[in-house]
């Protein structure tokens, strides 16, 4: 498969041609942008609709643990959670992914073996991504010859502030190829690109490299996942769909942590791209604490009362 869509290949074909494509894309309306996110924000669901949602929310969470301080029984801790949420509901969903840190991936796989539950490895220097590119593609062969099902890697945001955009490209280009079977998540740490015409740039090179999903932050960061800067993605892989007739993924990620906030992000997803991308193949939620609301909001539903302290795991 082609790393840019053929309808594409002169956009890439040099600096000045990449800079002219990502520069001519149209401007962001941000009025128009933020109350659109904000409209949809407060759509109301039905109980029957909450309850669909909460398990669709479920089983798209990227159960996520990157901390120093991250060992091999907390990873299959995590582990042991994804693959049974709710111990008192064997009806609960499953979550899509664990994400680990590459030196913990073996432990994750051996974990969750036979699940049906992916491996997910931030690499290249996550989160800064301040490292020589053989560094970074390092990271990830590391991660997939441990056997991570999924790549979630970091651009460079110094080099696409500073205009130099081939390179974010062909550093994108050369992870996506060190991952072999696995997809290749694409973040860009929309916090520090301060504008929505940045982010929007962000993701058509980002697509046009070969992401297979997008992703809105490392969760590092004072500023994560938005309901703004997620509808701008979710508009970028409509239209690189319609355009191409290749399906992009989306994952917003830090800051998402009620039922509230992952009910508005479906809602999100339905008016904007359709049924298409509600699956867990094609959106994702980066999270660690939503899953415990989520749960506990489900039991709500169920019992007509909220659980004790000590219903859900604490991460």
């Amino acid at each position: 498969m082609p790393t840019t869509a053929p309808a594409f290949a002169d956009a890439t074909a040099s600096d000045s041609a990449l800079r002219r494509f990502l520069h001519g894309l149209p401007g962001v309306d941000t009025v128009g942008l933020e109350a659109r996110a904000a409209s949809l924000g407060t759509r109301s669901i039905k109980t029957t609709a909450k309850a669909y949602a909460i398990d669709l929310a479920i089983s798209m969470i990227d159960l996520t643990t990157l901390e120093g301080a991250d060992t091999p029984g907390k990873v299959r801790a995590l582990a042991a959670k994804a693959v049974n949420p709710d111990p008192t509901d064997r009806t609960t969903p499953r979550t899509a992914a664990v994400c680990v840190y590459p030196d913990m991936a073996a432990t994750a796989v051996a974990a969750l073996a036979g699940s049906g539950v992916k491996v997910a490895s931030v690499a290249t220097a996550f989160p800064a991504g301040r490292a020589a590119l053989d560094v970074k593609l390092a990271d990830v062969r590391d991660a997939v010859a441990a056997g991570a099902d999924e790549i979630d890697m970091v651009i460079d945001r110094g080099a696409f502030l500073s205009g130099r955009y081939l390179k974010v490209y062909e550093e994108i280009v050369a992870v996506k190829a060190e991952c072999g079977p696995a997809r290749l998540k694409v973040i860009f740490e929309t916090g520090e690109l301060s504008t929505y015409d940045n982010i929007r740039r962000a993701s058509w090179l980002g697509m046009l490299a070969g992401a297979d999903f997008i992703k809105t932050s490392t969760g590092k960061v004072g500023t994560n996942a938005t309901p703004a800067n997620t509808l701008l993605m979710l508009e970028a892989v409509r239209d690189f769909r319609q355009q191409t007739g290749v399906q992009i993924g989306v994952k917003p990620a830090g800051g998402i942590r009620t039922t509230k906030d992952a009910v508005k992000f479906l809602v999100l997803v339905n008016e904007t791209v359709g049924e298409d991308w509600l699956d867990n193949h094609w959106f994702r939620f980066g999270a660690s604490s939503l899953l415990n609301d989520l749960l506990m909001q489900r039991q709500k539903l169920s019992t007509g009362r909220y659980s004790g302290p000590d219903y859900v795991t604490v991460d």
